[in-house]
């Protein structure tokens, strides 16, 4: 992709009017204001980088990203926080607790929903498992079939949200873990091809659940320029329709602001990634009027 096209579509991002969106559940305000924050591949980072690092001196950290979001949630009541996966691996918090540090401080800053990433498996699904005792927040992943393993019945295909009546879907993806993860941590857990199953989800959660608004949270990647025929977020949201959000992770892909593509049907989807490591958080304001016209706006924010 040209960089000089790539710039423009996500500069559009912060004045977005999106088309083919009905409110089925508006009632009440003739406007309404939903906040969406993110996260993804933040990889066990707890600590600040240090401040003599060469490349992210004195940035991240779970405390001040507790504070950003604290004072975002006070001035915003209508938000939901999500993480795109890869919780786990990349610093020995995670080799020493085994991934209870990070649900219990994802939990403390009241995370609503996440997705299941590779390196989430990196203590086998059995130990993924067994800390989920610790996360007050729930997983979700349509393409990974469970039906064999630990997680059957406990990670769902997608989890609905109401807020201040609007009705709000999301639903999770994964990446191919064959060639990346051992099948010995996965076991028998099946991935299922992310495009079709998504097209099912959309069409759940916009036309039968009527969504206000549906949210992929995607471990797929961004774009993979060497290889046209790897699942990306950009070749997901060009193949579906219904999906009106896709907050991504896996390439640690840094997106000052949300990207904009076409989906089947021409209507605009917007696609965000904020890198990794907890270096920065994402937020998306989406705006309801009467009428059916939703407007949104996307920035990322340094921690």
């Amino acid at each position: 992709m040209k960089r000089r096209e790539f710039i423009q579509k996500t500069a559009a991002g912060s004045a977005l009017v999106m088309g083919g969106l009905s409110l089925s559940s508006f009632a009440g305000p003739e406007v309404k204001k939903l906040t969406i924050l993110h996260t993804n591949d933040v990889h066990s980072h707890i600590d600040p980088f240090p401040i003599d690092d060469p490349k992210f001196a004195n940035m991240g950290g779970v405390a001040r990203r507790a504070s950003i979001i604290k004072q975002i949630r006070s001035d915003e009541p209508n938000l939901l926080l999500l993480d795109a996966g890869d919780v786990f691996q990349g610093t020995p918090y995670f080799n020493y607790y085994g991934g209870e540090l990070e649900f219990k401080l994802m939990s403390m800053m009241q995370y609503d929903l996440c997705t299941l990433g590779n390196h989430d498996f990196d203590n086998g699904i059995d130990g993924f498992n067994a800390q989920l005792h610790n996360a007050s927040f729930s997983f979700v992943s349509a393409n990974y079939d469970f039906k064999n393993t630990v997680l059957d019945g406990i990670v769902k295909p997608y989890k609905i949200f109401m807020k201040d009546g609007l009705k709000i879907g999301v639903f999770g993806l994964g990446i191919e873990l064959n060639g990346l993860v051992n099948k010995n941590l996965y076991k028998e857990t099946v991935y299922n091809n992310p495009i079709d199953v998504s097209k099912d989800m959309a069409r759940i959660l916009k036309h039968s659940e009527k969504c206000d608004l549906v949210i992929c949270l995607s471990h797929l990647g961004f774009i993979y320029a060497n290889d046209n025929q790897k699942v990306s977020d950009l070749m997901l949201a060009r193949a579906t329709k219904d999906i009106d959000l896709i907050i991504g992770g896996h390439t640690h892909t840094f997106l000052n602001k949300p990207y904009i593509e076409k989906n089947a049907a021409g209507n605009e989807v917007l696609i965000n990634q904020v890198g990794c490591y907890g270096l920065n958080l994402g937020r998306i304001d989406f705006t309801f009027e009467k009428g059916g016209k939703i407007k949104s706006g996307g920035k990322t924010i340094v921690v």
